[in-house]
């Protein structure tokens, strides 16, 4: 009886922590700063689960994290943010606001 009890308990765990994951949005991808701006490049995040790589318009990088679903920190800048929840945009604590730069169309290839 114990084993099955025990059985159970992980199961919930696992699921719970699958179901936990798959409700962040990806945030992965370049993004272009639309408000309260460092300079005039773009901005680019790099996801893995909750850990994140940030580095702002003008190339200065922080290590993040999202410390609960539609918040992340940046570690090295000392700064939060909302991210909303389609990962489209992130809004800064200090005001600074990066859209997601779409990616370009696949190239189309000739049958020739």
């Amino acid at each position: 009886m114990q084993m099955k009890t025990i059985g159970l308990i992980a199961l919930g765990v696992i699921t719970a922590t699958a179901a936990a994951a798959q409700d962040l949005p990806n945030l992965s991808g370049a993004y272009r700063c639309v408000q309260n701006c460092a300079g005039p490049g773009p901005a680019f995040v790099t996801q893995n689960g909750w850990e994140l790589n940030l580095t702002n318009e003008v190339g200065r990088p922080s290590r993040a994290w999202i410390d609960y679903p539609g918040h992340l920190w940046a570690q090295y800048w000392e700064e939060g943010a909302v991210y909303s929840p389609d990962g489209r945009t992130i809004q800064f604590d200090r005001g600074a606001v990066w859209e997601r730069i779409p990616p370009p169309p696949p190239a189309m290839r000739s049958r020739g």
